[in-house]
């Protein structure tokens, strides 16, 4: 995404007579070390008028964390699900 679609995009979210999901939630779900949060952030993106526009450019730019236009970057590559950080359990036999 060029510097000049950005600054369309902006625009056009300024537009809106309403804030965008990630400008009235809680901005840490969409970075959070947890999974819920990561899910709950994605809801949120579900309705967003420019949700298109903000996952084709957080591929553009290829962006390491966080949800972007409803999915979730790990490592700069969309994931369906993070996993919760640690070691998974043990399975008691």
């Amino acid at each position: 995404m060029s510097l000049i679609s950005l600054v369309l995009l902006t625009r056009r979210a300024g537009a809106l007579d309403d804030l965008l999901p990630c400008q009235r939630e809680d901005p840490e779900l969409w970075f959070s070390e947890q999974p819920a949060d990561l899910e709950q952030a994605k809801m949120h993106c579900r309705r967003c008028p420019v949700r298109g526009f903000c996952l084709s450019g957080a591929v553009e730019r290829h962006e390491p964390y966080g949800v972007w236009g409803g999915e979730i970057f790990h490592h700069g590559a969309i994931t369906a699900h993070k996993k919760a950080r640690g070691r998974p359990r043990a399975k008691v036999a």
